[in-house]
């Protein structure tokens, strides 16, 4: 049977079938000539948790050779060659304009085919879910790693710049969220539990008890020499450290740097060392820290080493954690009733925060709430100050707020799944805060600080003694000249994905995985509903002032909390109607200050 054919009365469903089927063909091909275009290869071994170069390339920046001998990270030079699969590629984008004439796009179709079976688009979200396991490390997956364009090099033009990276655990956010609010059927089927059910499912959702829930933490260290100290005091200030897995970006020169996973003696010498007892459950990607280009990188591909744990937890490679961390965080994260909950904020300064013993005696607690836009990269954006730090207002829980921090994050699982670090942003460290609050919010979490602080931050202030250590840890913007220009086009795309750019021509941002790292699309979750909600004016580049007297204060934990659904999936802002506006305007406080340095 041949193709129908076109004529001027055929339908606007019909060409939509015809078109789809191309499309379905196209791929096809275009599957069939990559497989054999991509036949195996003698297998390349690469250490465990460290990538080792390829090939040399000169990346033609005065003064670097990248060579065989630096033995970091995965890299080789690329030639374009692949015409036959660029050209079927370019056959299938004009399907895609032709499918978009007939207003329509390929999710429309798989709506229409399915005859919009909500069934069906439950059944397909539940099959990208990996099986859940415990114990589980990426050294399992040594070969089966893929190559992705450094993105660094990619913005400044260079020759193509491959590194061997981990694959996601589920590559695509929106297959899972679907851009619309995640079902609690859905959020159980992610997140792993020590012990199997009886059918030896790991994955027993709520039902698995809250000491057996698996917890992955991720930090990002570019040549910290605290590193080790972190991930030491992770491990041997748990309650339940069997359940806890620690994945490392260890940005370090080798011969210059300690290693993240480097115990103070030899293994054999002191077994009882955590970084040799717990060795099995951590996981180090070494990365050479020329390819160094920000957190957000660096953290992106910490959300590559996630493997489906039920918690996720950020941390920066500098903090010292306090006794029970574990227990006493899952406590409060549940005694929000939100799935959705998300407890993040700037940790308090670790000097006087400990007893001897490794206790909390910390009274107070840090609350985000004070922001204000700053000039950079060209742009404006929003960069959060020093937050206030007084005794909860709120107790017996975390407390509402409106922003997220990257210094401390706690979270289910799925957080990561659904709000990846976006791989297309090198060089942006103010913003990479508010972008993952706004696009957090619109697929639907909410935003707490925790009641009590778990964990405290090394700043560069206090003891003369810690400053002068602090300060001789070098810093991932040392060698910026490599990338010249790249964090100019990183903001513009960081800015207009989450609707803060107003008027910028959209030629002018990189779109590639817009979808995949941009918004979400739950009602009244939108970015104009987050900017409205607590004042913020992205047309002005300006917002209300004093917004920590409705925040701090728990104001507004208590106005939007009674609008938690009833299954504990978010906050319902079809219900929370309010616009923010500054309380005392002229007034400005004595106690404003620039932020701590990290």
């Amino acid at each position: 049977m041949g193709w129908p054919l076109k004529s001027s009365s055929t339908s606007s469903s019909d060409r939509a079938v015809v078109i789809f089927s191309s499309i379905v063909l196209s791929l096809f091909t275009l599957g069939l000539f990559a497989s054999i275009w991509n036949l195996p290869t003698p297998k390349t071994y690469r250490p465990p948790g460290l990538l080792s170069f390829h090939k040399s390339i000169n990346l033609g920046v005065s003064g670097i050779d990248v060579s065989d001998n630096m033995g970091v990270s995965g890299i080789e030079y690329v030639d374009d060659d692949d015409d036959d699969i660029n050209n079927s590629a370019n056959d299938l984008d004009d399907e895609l304009k032709l499918l978009h004439e007939e207003g329509m796009t390929i999710r429309d179709l798989g709506n229409n085919f399915g005859n919009s079976n909500l069934q069906a688009h439950k059944r397909y979200a539940l099959s990208l879910i990996p099986q859940a396991k415990w114990p589980i490390s990426i050294r399992d997956e040594d070969g089966d790693f893929e190559d992705v364009v450094h993105p660094g090099h990619r913005a400044k033009n260079h020759p193509d710049v491959i590194m061997a990276v981990p694959k996601m655990w589920i590559d695509d956010p929106v297959s899972i969220h679907q851009n619309k609010l995640m079902t609690r059927e859905l959020a159980m089927k992610i997140g792993s539990c020590t012990v199997p059910d009886a059918s030896g499912n790991f994955a027993r959702g709520d039902s698995c008890p809250v000491d057996e829930r698996t917890i992955y933490v991720a930090i990002a260290s570019y040549r910290d020499y605290q590193c080790r100290d972190t991930v030491t005091s992770i491990f041997e200030r748990a309650k339940h450290p069997d359940r806890i897995r620690v994945g490392v970006i260890d940005q370090i020169m080798d011969g210059e740097d300690i290693h993240c996973d480097a115990p103070y003696e030899p293994c054999s010498d002191n077994p009882e060392q955590m970084l040799c007892k717990y060795k099995n459950q951590l996981d180090i990607l070494q990365v050479d820290p020329l390819l160094a280009v920000g957190p957000v990188f660096a953290r992106h591909l910490g959300h590559r080493l996630y493997r489906g744990e039920y918690y996720y937890m950020q941390s920066d490679a500098h903090v010292t954690y306090a006794n029970n961390w574990d227990v006493d965080i899952i406590s409060q994260q549940e005694a929000t009733k939100n799935e959705m909950a998300v407890l993040s904020t700037y940790l308090s300064n670790v000097e006087g925060a400990l007893d001897e013993k490794g206790d909390s005696i910390k009274k107070g607690r840090p609350i985000m709430c004070d922001t204000g836009f700053e000039e950079g990269q060209h742009n404006k954006h929003l960069r959060h100050g020093t937050q206030p730090e007084t005794a909860p207002s709120i107790t017996g829980m975390p407390q509402l707020h409106p922003f997220w921090s990257a210094g401390f994050s706690f979270s289910r699982g799925h957080f990561v799944v659904n709000v990846p670090y976006d791989f297309y942003q090198p060089l942006i460290f103010q913003g990479e805060e508010i972008s993952i609050a706004v696009r957090g919010f619109s697929i639907g979490y909410d935003f707490y600080a925790p009641e009590k602080s778990v964990c405290f931050h090394h700043y560069k202030e206090g003891s003369s003694e810690n400053v002068a250590k602090r300060k001789k840890v070098p810093k991932f913007y040392d060698h910026n000249r490599i990338y010249a220009g790249a964090g100019i086009r990183s903001m513009s795309r960081m800015l207009a994905i989450i609707h803060m750019s107003t008027g910028l021509d959209p030629s002018k941002w990189d779109h590639t995985d817009e979808g995949k790292y941009g918004i979400g699309n739950v009602k009244f979750r939108s970015p104009e509903h987050f900017y409205e909600v607590f004042g913020i004016d992205v047309e002005n580049k300006s917002n209300e002032g004093h917004l920590c007297d409705f925040v701090d204060t728990g104001e507004m934990h208590k106005l939007f909390t009674q609008y938690l659904r009833a299954d504990g999936m978010g906050l319902d802002y079809s219900k929370i109607v309010y616009k923010f506006t500054d309380p005392r305007p002229g007034e400005t406080d004595d106690d404003e200050t620039d932020d701590a340095e990290e």
